[in-house]
């Protein structure tokens, strides 16, 4: 009987030890601080919402189960960053998304706010590369982001994909009596905001796809197709969609374009 007391006692230190040392691993896990890989950052647009990638992200998490959606960042109207740590104690944040408040902001004060962030990844988080995916003015944004902020002190880009970006500007003149903003200004065709991109100097290191819609109304083909004289050729990829149904606001809801970011950022 004694011995069988003892048996029972010793199964049940077993599986407290066992226990024990789960409940340390996963609480040393997520408070670590030292990140590792390439994280992919996803930049949505003009008048954009945590909903603009939202679904998206959702998708490649839990449907695709491609990674994990490490990192939300709220910026707010004047600059400050709240960041939540979403990566459960799991080893790299392979997606993280940035929502700024002022979502109408210029090219240079959006762009001066994704580079705060990324900066913070860095600091924080031994983030030293990056993949950008931007929709809309936000591939406009990730662009300027890599001409002017991916050196120094700040993360560098690997790959970079544009979707359904006009930076020829935004052609239909009747958007802009509904929208009058900073950011407005910045899409007018013939802008000084889309003038200086074409003076910068895009990196020749950087992989670049920019993916567009025929059904696309706000960033139309031609408008999108602009892109190619800022991108050296052979950096350059670019797939025009031919379905008058797949909108601009559809376009990060579709899963086509979703299987296309996903063989350029992994299996390219």
């Amino acid at each position: 009987m004694k011995k069988k007391i003892a048996g029972i006692i010793l199964s049940v230190l077993v599986i407290v030890v066992a226990a024990l040392s789960v409940y340390f691993y996963q609480n040393e896990e997520t408070h670590a601080e030292d990140y590792t890989g390439a994280p992919t950052i996803f930049i949505h647009g003009y008048k954009g919402t945590k909903n603009s990638f939202g679904y998206m992200l959702d998708r490649f998490e839990n449907t695709y189960e491609w990674g994990n959606k490490g990192f939300i960042y709220y910026v707010t109207e004047d600059g400050n960053i709240v960041d939540y740590n979403l990566n459960k104690g799991r080893y790299a944040p392979t997606f993280v998304q940035i929502v700024l408040e002022d979502n109408r902001a210029s090219f240079e004060d959006s762009t001066e706010w994704i580079a705060k962030v990324l900066l913070h990844l860095k600091e924080n988080y031994r983030v030293e590369e990056v993949n950008l995916v931007g929709h809309s003015m936000g591939g406009i944004i990730a662009v300027k982001y890599t001409m002017e902020y991916a050196m120094n002190d700040y993360p560098t880009v690997n790959k970079l994909v544009a979707i359904g970006s006009p930076f020829d500007g935004i052609y239909n003149e009747r958007y802009f009596e509904i929208h009058q903003d900073a950011a407005a200004e910045d899409l007018k065709p013939d802008s000084h905001a889309l003038n200086m991109l074409q003076q910068n100097m895009f990196p020749a290191d950087v992989d670049v796809y920019s993916i567009a819609s025929t059904g696309d109304s706000v960033a139309v083909p031609e408008s999108v197709k602009a892109l190619r004289s800022l991108i050296p050729e052979q950096n350059f990829k670019e797939t025009i969609i031919d379905d008058p149904q797949l909108t601009h606001s559809a376009m990060h809801e579709s899963m086509q374009i979703d299987k296309l970011i996903h063989s350029f950022l992994w299996q390219d």
